[in-house]
């Protein structure tokens, strides 16, 4: 009882409640009352590395059997072997559960490289496990998640909701889940294995997209925790393995359909096995001197889909892919990188009525 001890009355009455059974409180992905507990998001900032572990493991106990739920990129994937390490010898079992399929080839890589045990969320039966933790995302993201009562909720995006659970911790201004929970392990004096270290590594790098991206020095501080442990090869494979050899074709289309104007280059590469490899391609592409935007676009599943890259400077991609594509589908982004994805109905043309130069016409008003 120690974290509870720690806390102030009003979150210790809901987490005794909910530990011991006293009274039924709503654990879930509901709003708090708006004269309830202060703001979650500020709680997790002002306490220590210790007594948010204490009050993490004082959720669990003993014959708990624990179900880790992640949206399954690299940093959630190392935030879950991380979960699971520190409930080493508190609990029955864990396991890991996705509901997406991991396509992108640097994630089927690492978890076939570190031999990450996981299941589809589809095929487990939630009711079997006496604990649900969500990691690297919140209730709200992804309908799959919805329906799952969770205990705890270890995220660092933005706040959808004041989330009720056992325990919550919510640090939007962190680059990457992955540097909270290195602070859980070195506050439970857990040196992490190799194979751990090198996922949490990953996964900072690419959340932070090795820190071009906002991060603060909390992030910094666990990547060069990492630095000695980790296999930094490993970590090098991991984000060299973007390719099929099925996909090079698509280079191909895309230099033969290239048009240029004033600084930027637009290609149209048409249907798609996976939009990853657009995102390949507008990267490559920006490689080239004096290009200030690099405009891809591709066809996956009815949509069409546009990558939009440019230097960040003065302009904004994230603004671009809203202005253009926004009231027709889901579009946003960042300075550098955005992208917009559109049900071709919404566009009234057809996959063959769509071209290079069909993609410059969509945008080129919209630009300075």
């Amino acid at each position: 009882m120690r974290g509870e001890q720690r806390c102030s009355e009003g979150w210790q009455r809901v987490r005794y409640s909910c530990r011991y059974g006293l009274s039924r409180l709503p654990l879930m992905a509901r709003k708090r009352n708006s004269n309830g507990i202060q703001s979650i998001c500020e709680q997790s900032y002002k306490k220590s590395a210790k007594i948010r572990l204490e009050e993490f493991w004082d959720v669990f106990d003993k014959e708990d059997s624990v179900l880790v739920c992640i949206n399954a990129d690299a940093d959630s994937l190392a935030c879950a072997l991380a979960i699971k390490r520190l409930l080493r010898y508190r609990v029955k079992f864990v396991a890991i559960a996705h509901p997406n399929e991991i396509s992108r080839l640097n994630n089927v890589e690492m978890v076939n490289r570190l031999r990450i045990p996981l299941e589809r969320l589809g095929t487990v039966k939630i009711s079997d496990y006496t604990k649900k933790v969500i990691v690297d995302s919140q209730p709200d993201h992804l309908p799959a998640f919805e329906r799952i009562d969770f205990d705890v909720i270890i995220d660092h995006h933005p706040l959808g909701q004041d989330w009720e659970a056992a325990y919550v911790d919510i640090r939007p201004n962190y680059g990457a889940a992955s540097s909270m929970l290195v602070e859980y392990l070195r506050a439970a004096s857990i040196k992490p294995s190799v194979s751990l270290a090198t996922a949490m590594f990953y996964g900072i790098k690419v959340d932070t997209q090795d820190f071009e991206k906002d991060a603060r020095l909390s992030d910094a501080i666990s990547f060069r925790y990492l630095f000695d442990i980790a296999n930094r090869n490993l970590v090098r494979k991991f984000e060299l393995t973007d390719l099929r050899r099925s996909e090079l074709k698509y280079f191909s289309i895309a230099l033969a359909e290239l048009k240029y104007s004033k600084g930027r280059y637009y290609s149209h590469i048409g249907k798609v096995r996976s939009p990853d490899v657009l995102v390949i391609i507008a990267d490559f592409l920006s490689h080239v001197a004096d290009i200030d935007w690099v405009l891809v676009s591709g066809i996956h599943n009815d949509k069409l889909v546009v990558i939009f890259r440019c230097d960040g400077y003065r302009k904004s991609a994230g603004k671009l892919a809203t202005r253009v594509f926004g009231h027709l589908g889901s579009a946003g982004g960042h300075k550098g990188a955005a992208r917009a994805e559109v049900p071709l109905k919404n566009l009234e043309l057809t996959e063959y009525e769509i071209n290079s130069l069909t993609l410059k016409r969509l945008t080129m008003r919209h630009m300075k």
